[in-house]
Order: C-alpha cells, then structure tokens, then sequence
C-alpha cells in the first residue's frame, strides 16, 4: 500500500485505489475492517513536499463497550495532509505543537506509506466509546446476560461493604422504626 512518488511528474495528480479486506492487517487494532476500502485524493507536489487531499470509505467493526456485541461503523472520512521528508523531522526536540503541525507526515524514500495514512484516518473516525447503539442497555452485571436480547430479572442493588458501618448510624432511614 505504499504511493511511489517518482510516477507523479506534474504539480498535481488524481488517484484512486480500492484495497481488499486481505490488503489491510488491521491485527493488533481495535477495529476489523470487514468492506472494502475506497481511497480517493489528488497530490499537489511542491519540490519535496507532498499534500494529500482526499476521503476514504470503508467500514469498519467494533465491539461495543457496553454489550460487547460486535457492529459495524461507516467510515466516510475526509483528509489532508502534509507529507514532508523523512530528512526534515526534527523528532527529540521539545516543540510546542502548533495547529499547522497536527496534519504534517513524513515519507521515507521515494514513497508515502499509505497503509499507515489509513490505520491514521480509522483511529480518527472511531468514538471514544464505542456502542452499537445509542440505548444499549449492556451486560446484567448479575448474570452476564445481554439486556438488549434478554430480561433476566435479575435485581441490580448493590452496596458498598466498606459503606455497611454507617447503616447503624442514627437517623438512617433504613434504621427508622415505624
């Protein structure tokens, strides 16, 4: 997945690939790709330096953080990005980030790891808490069952130990005779 950089001659380009599911290890990731991925962008060359401006459509599937039933999430993803000589990365400086920093990447050779730019615009798109849906009602956590498919009737009171010294303090109103 890689974009040689000797084939782009002129200032500008228009590129358009689509990958398989086998084409991108998501291994390791907390994601699967399971459609195939759709990449689109055109390449502005200035000297050395690259910028990418496109989508990537694909989707991707999750396991929901409060069920954890797999789903599927669309991905329908814009980017543009810098990419600048591997040679230019000054890395071990302590530099304030500026806002023209967050879409600068680096290439090595004559090539731009397209690969990387794709696992890059996936951990983007993906929510910091992934549901399956708005409502889920998760996992009993009694009996493990799914509330989404399942009532188990089970009842979820729960106390503190460590709180159980205080029920024997006056005025509790577990405490009241009646």
């Amino acid at each position: 997945m890689l974009l040689d950089l000797t084939r782009i001659q002129g200032p500008r380009a228009h590129v358009e690939r689509a990958y398989g599911l086998d084409q991108f290890d998501a291994r390791g990731d907390d994601f699967r790709v399971v459609e195939p991925i759709g990449l689109v962008f055109d390449v502005e060359k200035k000297a050395d330096v690259f910028r990418l401006v496109g989508r990537v459509t694909t989707a991707l599937e999750l396991g929901c953080s409060r069920c954890l039933e797999p789903f599927r999430l669309p991905v329908n993803s814009a980017f543009d990005l810098r990419y600048l000589p591997q040679a230019t990365n000054r890395g071990g400086e302590e530099d304030e980030v500026g806002e023209d920093a967050l879409d600068v990447a680096f290439y090595e050779g004559e090539a731009i790891d397209l690969g990387q730019m794709l696992r890059e615009q996936f951990y983007l798109v993906l929510p910091m808490k992934p549901l399956c849906r708005l409502d889920c009602r998760g996992i009993c956590p009694v009996c493990g069952a799914n509330r989404n498919t399942v009532e188990c009737g089970c009842e979820a009171k729960w106390e503190d130990p460590r709180l159980a010294p205080l029920k024997g303090l006056r005025g509790h109103p577990d405490d009241r005779e009646p």
